[in-house]
């Protein structure tokens, strides 16, 4: 598939221009067997591994796979090999990107007009602040953003072109293996139609080295390892704005284009973002309402309501909530553009199409020869975007553990892998978790301790150097540092308190000296509160 899309980067260099070389598999269906012509097959050949899923991270580790044993056999089952339609998963971060490098992927992004993202446009109380992403070298890094469903279907694609990947269109209905009270070896899996009832068939599939459960957020087979509730925290409703192109190099001052904005609204269908090639941040509505370009003529609105509660659509009142809410986020005075297109928008869209956002930490995973992971095994709060970049980091490390042993492992050794991978997984997905939950409790601001930590935050990031790029990045997933992010999550904690006594803080105002100092280390337990818990979950084995 080619995207007949208006290329504006700056960089030539980056790998969303070129063509990309599976673009030919794009859309066929000639490798992809169904569940009928599968379990015809008389002689099906003996497979190592089995991957459950084929989404971003499915994809990209059977991919890896069969690219790092051209000898092995591996079998990719998915329910459904067609363009899937997603409203999250469409912002890669920059450790996202370094990961796809990693496996081998790098043209991925092309002709799927997918956008460079530089960094992060934040607005607060009519103030905006620019965050963007770190600088290696000289080097200035990148994310990307795309359409999900276009990304998925290069993944697969790339797939589809190896020969020693079998591609299922059916479900997986079981994992077969040794069972106790809970399955405690897993030998392969069941596979059955795509739509499956009681009395389907099924065919029984070996895999003598690996299974590999990628099934996703609403993975069905999660509770096998990990039955805790899920943990609902609020929704994200979606949108897309459409508009004309805008070249970067408007928004950008400098050879290196990174530093200077020039944010004037532009009027019509131009691009009405404040600032394009980024991700923008608009904090003054019920909850953070999020803005992204999913090619150069569409963009993408997240806007985030709070609570495991949504409103209902029959009687408006989500609708209602929507309004007020990106109205509040991008005032007419200030975004006249943006505001107007964002109303246009909320008014011409049949149906709002919306998203749970939850929090499910990663379970130690004593199951032999089965491995889950990306969202299967764990799951963030999309605000941040570290979804992706988590489960390719999960598949790179993972793959690279296997690697070093030169050959298909064993029993014993796919064991010892598995422990180093968990502890070599955890500290960037440490960051990139809490970071996720923590600031949407600081974004959402549900109380004035909340919002003065969230006042405090955008002081914070305001001030540039570390006290910018350190966030910068944790945001990005490039500096996987648990103990700098709890250094930085507190110094925005005392500076909360300091603009609480003080009595210079806007978002809480008020009181006598005494009150004042009360309130501000009642603030300070309330942010222990919002991050401890979170980073105590994330390291229970």
């Amino acid at each position: 598939m080619t995207v007949p899309e208006v290329v504006l980067d700056e960089n030539h260099s980056w790998p969303t221009h070129g063509t990309y070389e599976y673009t030919a598999y794009y859309h066929s269906r000639q490798e992809v067997v169904g569940f009928d012509e599968f379990r015809a097959q008389r002689e099906r050949p003996a497979y190592d591994f089995a991957v459950i899923g084929a989404g971003p991270i499915g994809a990209a580790l059977a991919y890896k796979l069969a690219t790092d044993w051209p000898h092995s056999r591996v079998l990719l089952v998915e329910k459904n090999w067609a363009e899937p339609d997603r409203i999250v998963g469409e912002l890669m971060q920059p450790a996202g990107c370094q990961a796809i490098e990693r496996l081998g992927l790098r043209t991925v992004f092309s002709d799927i007009g997918a956008v460079p993202v530089h960094g992060y446009y934040i607005s607060y109380r009519g103030q905006s602040i620019y965050v963007p992403y770190m600088q290696r070298a000289g080097e200035q890094l990148r994310g990307v953003s795309f359409h999900h469903g276009r990304l998925v279907m290069n993944l697969r694609a790339a797939c589809k072109a190896q020969a020693n990947i079998t591609c299922v269109e059916g479900s997986v209905t079981e994992l077969l293996g040794d069972r106790a009270k809970r399955i405690t070896r897993v030998r392969g899996v069941r596979v059955g139609p795509s739509r499956t009832t009681a009395d389907s068939a099924s065919v029984d599939v070996d895999a003598r080295v690996l299974t590999f459960v990628c099934d996703g957020i609403t993975s069905q087979f999660r509770k096998q390892l990990n039955d805790r509730p899920v943990e609902m925290i609020s929704h994200f409703c979606g949108l897309v704005l459409e508009h004309e192109p805008v070249d970067s190099a408007t928004y950008f001052d400098g050879p290196t284009g990174t530093t200077e904005h020039v944010a004037r609204p532009a009027p019509g269908v131009a691009n009405p973002l404040p600032m394009p090639h980024n991700g923008n941040v608009m904090l003054d509505g019920v909850g953070p309402v999020l803005l992204y370009q999913m090619s150069e003529r569409e963009t993408r609105v997240l806007a985030d309501i709070p609570g495991a509660q949504l409103p209902s659509e029959a009687n408006g009142q989500l609708r209602a909530t929507l309004r007020a809410s990106l109205a509040r986020a991008a005032p007419k005075h200030l975004y006249p553009g943006l505001h107007a297109t964002l109303m246009q928008a909320l008014d011409d869209a049949r149906r709002i199409r919306c998203i749970g956002s939850k929090f499910i930490p990663a379970t130690s995973n004593s199951v032999d020869g089965a491995i889950w992971i990306g969202d299967a095994l764990n799951v963030r709060h999309p605000l941040t975007g570290g979804g992706m970049t988590v489960g390719l980091w999960d598949v790179a490390i993972l793959t690279e553990l296997l690697r070093q042993h030169g050959k298909l492992p064993d029993a014993q050794t796919a064991r010892h892998v598995k422990a180093q991978w968990q502890w070599r997984r955890r500290p960037r997905a440490l960051v990139v978790n809490v970071l996720s939950v923590a600031l949407h409790a600081l974004f959402a601001a549900e109380t004035k301790e909340l919002g003065l930590l969230r006042e405090a935050c955008f002081a914070y990031l305001a001030r540039g150097s570390y006290f910018t790029m350190h966030p910068s990045g944790f945001l990005s997933g490039l500096l996987p540092s648990p103990l700098l992010l709890i250094f930085h999550f507190f110094s925005v904690a005392f500076l909360a308190v300091y603009l609480r006594i003080s009595g210079s803080s806007v978002a809480y105002s008020g009181g006598s000296l005494a009150f004042r100092v009360y309130s501000a280390f009642y603030t300070l337990y309330i942010a222990a509160g919002v991050i401890l818990p979170v980073i105590w979950r994330e390291l229970q084995p």
